[in-house]
């Protein structure tokens, strides 16, 4: 299966991200027009009082034009034509304002900021008319037109169903005054503008999810190309096994050299060591020269046992000293007591608390003389 290339593993996101860069994003044309349908309904029945007036503007004009006055000119034309273009790009402004701002979001909402020129880079193989007819005729376009077909069918089946439910209304239609007759077509037209917009969304939320899927089985990969991906972004897998090995072999020389050398050793007991040094000759306080956790922490407990050094459980101590000094750091004054009282228990074992508290740092020497006179 994996010789032949097939494509079974899900898409990395650096697979999505290098598609996304190139313009290929998952995104609903259907959502986008059933949401800026929606939007300019919402936006024409919000400014209906301003065209209705507009629309009063222009007919009291041209109504009270005085024929008398004389003739037509071309004059008088050019004044009216000017007003009613005016009086109607003041309202249809806002209008195309609001729809364009939809249309924007509607986009948006479905693949964020991106701004690509690869989509409209010229292509040879987009001028071959035989590409352009497998695109059209191919099975991605035929299953396409037989969605679209039927979409259709089904708002045109809505649609008929909405006008057979306003039957009686359509009928008493002549009977009305004209403001009331205009009133219930505009209502039987926002019933069906609705009604229709609701079934957009609908399907345009299915699509919406459909193209999802169907942008993730597009970029799948073949495992091959899975590991080549990783081995690009993290190396060989061999060169960085031998790159650990390497270090921790590193890690295990300082640890052999340094630990034999330290004063006393501070566990948690078992997921961390530490080894702490004090030099009064050439150290202003004690000095962390060793550290490790879990295997390393083990190895330097053994090689403590085997050289003799002093093991003390203080797993607070332990834990802070682990994660707050670095190895060849000296500790911070906040640990000055609890490390004095570490270092006062080793030397009165050792017999050497006298020798050594001559010559202390005098900040470490408060800390450390209360526990060495005990």
């Amino acid at each position: 299966m994996d010789d032949l290339g097939e494509r079974t593993e899900a898409p990395t996101p650096k697979k999505l991200q290098s598609a996304r860069e190139k313009g290929q994003v998952p995104k609903s044309q259907d959502l986008s027009g059933a949401v800026l349908m929606l939007g300019s309904v919402v936006a024409l029945i919000a400014l209906a009082p301003m065209i209705a007036k507009m629309f009063e503007r222009v007919l009291r004009r041209m109504l009270a034009a005085d024929s008398s006055a004389g003739p037509l000119s071309v004059a008088s034309i050019r004044s009216d034509g000017s007003l009613m273009i005016y009086e109607i790009g003041r309202v249809m402004l806002p209008v195309l304002l609001i729809v364009m701002v939809i249309a924007y979001a509607s986009q948006f909402m479905q693949v964020g900021w991106l701004i690509s020129g690869d989509p409209i880079m010229p292509k040879l193989n987009k001028l071959s008319p035989l590409g352009g007819i497998k695109r059209i005729y191919g099975r991605k376009g035929l299953v396409k037109a037989i969605i679209n077909t039927l979409k259709l069918g089904l708002l045109i089946l809505v649609s008929i169903l909405v006008i057979r439910s306003q039957i009686e209304t359509i009928a008493v239609l002549p009977k009305l005054p004209a403001i009331m007759a205009t009133a219930a077509i505009l209502r039987m037209i926002l019933i069906i503008a609705f009604t229709l917009i609701v079934i957009l969304l609908m399907l345009a939320v299915i699509d919406y999810i459909f193209q999802r899927w169907q942008h993730t089985q597009e970029n799948k990969m073949t495992k091959q190309q899975v590991k080549d991906e990783r081995r690009t972004m993290e190396g060989d897998p061999q060169l960085k096994g031998k790159r650990m090995q390497m270090a921790r072999e590193i890690v295990m020389q300082q640890i052999s050299h340094q630990v034999p050398q330290a004063d006393v050793i501070v566990t948690n007991p078992t997921h961390f060591s530490v080894a702490i040094k004090y030099d009064s000759d050439g150290m202003a306080a004690p000095k962390v020269t060793a550290k490790g956790a879990d295997l390393i922490a083990l190895r330097i407990r053994q090689i403590a046992r085997q050289n003799q050094v002093p093991i003390v459980e203080r797993p607070p101590l332990a834990r802070a000293l682990y994660w707050g000094i670095k190895v060849g750091q000296e500790i911070n004054p906040e640990h000055y007591e609890a490390v004095a009282e570490l270092l006062a228990y080793v030397y009165r074992m050792e017999g050497k608390a006298q020798q050594e508290m001559k010559q202390l740092n005098p900040n470490l020497q408060s800390n450390l003389q209360p526990t060495l006179t005990e």
